[in-house]
């Protein structure tokens, strides 16, 4: 019969529109993606959180955080000590004349440091600021272990100016103030910059030869020449230009006329073709006693 129902055929459903199920086809899975908030034992959590966010921000305010992390540390070293990446073993080598303690305190490295949260470059910049120390790495080796490695400058010589001593290294840097005897030794170089330009000194040492032995010092005169202060008090004065030449004239007197064992004050070698010479006052007194009399003619 027309218009009665098909036998077998299914409810009509309500009818939905397209724009409909576009606007709320993500609201299902979105609520799946937090259903684990309704799980138990999550309301507690998040009470915990919350009064955990309070007392932080009552800690900053009264200053209670700042001393907390004086004394334990940032809270994320905190959390990585208490998983076991303390850092429990600090292996040092290299090291002659620091000892394992300057070390460690130069570093900033102290118990309340993690391995995880540790900055190894800003550990070996602290290194490297000690002027003794020419190189330094550092490696962290987990889970709880630090190394250290440096190398130190070796005192090279003796350095003077405006009234202070220091011991510096090869490379001229000052890596000590002379506090005792241990390095009266080594070369001793006097002036501003003279520690710039130790092995242009060295190689004037090395060209003495056993003379070298009688140098109490060199003097960098004007930043441009040296002038050789020896042992017993005479003063040799180099060029500026070809000081090795001067040298080698100095050796040739030394040989021939003994010169540095007479009574003089200084040798001047900055001219090319001459030598002068400066006597001591006691050497120009015997000099003028030592000189024949003039008589006086007398007119009749």
């Amino acid at each position: 019969m027309a218009g009665a129902p098909v036998s077998g055929a299914a409810p009509a459903g309500p009818s939905v529109s397209p724009a409909y199920a576009r606007r709320h086809a993500g609201s299902i899975p979105a609520l799946e993606r937090y259903a684990f908030l309704g799980r138990p034992g999550m309301g507690l959590l998040g009470l915990v959180l919350l009064f955990g966010l309070v007392a932080f921000v009552g800690m900053k305010q009264n200053g209670g955080y700042d001393a907390l992390v004086a004394r334990e540390g940032a809270p994320w070293d905190i959390a990585a000590r208490t998983l076991g990446f303390e850092i429990s073993a600090v292996t040092i080598s290299g090291q002659a004349r620091l000892t394992e303690k300057e070390l460690l305190a130069a570093s900033g490295v102290d118990g309340r440091n993690s391995l995880p949260f540790l900055d190894a470059a800003g550990v070996r910049e602290k290194l490297m600021a000690i002027p003794l120390i020419k190189s330094a790495r550092v490696m962290k080796l987990y889970p709880n272990r630090l190394v250290i490695a440096v190398e130190e400058r070796r005192p090279h010589a003796l350095w003077q100016q405006d009234g202070r001593v220091s011991v510096v290294a090869e490379d001229g840097v000052a890596i000590d103030e002379l506090r005792d005897e241990r390095y009266l030794g080594l070369p001793f170089v006097v002036g501003e910059g003279a520690q710039k330009r130790l092995p242009e000194f060295l190689e004037m040492l090395k060209t003495l030869g056993d003379l070298s032995r009688r140098v109490k010092a060199g003097v960098l005169v004007a930043g441009r020449r040296w002038d050789l202060d020896m042992t017993n008090g005479v003063q040799v004065k180099l060029p500026e230009d070809d000081p090795g030449r001067a040298i080698l004239t100095l050796l040739r007197l030394q040989h021939e006329a003994r010169i540095l064992d007479k009574d003089i004050m200084s040798i001047d070698l900055r001219e090319t073709d001459r030598v002068a010479v400066r006597l001591t006052e006691e050497a120009v007194a015997a000099r003028e006693a030592a000189a024949p009399h003039k008589t006086k003619k007398t007119g009749g």
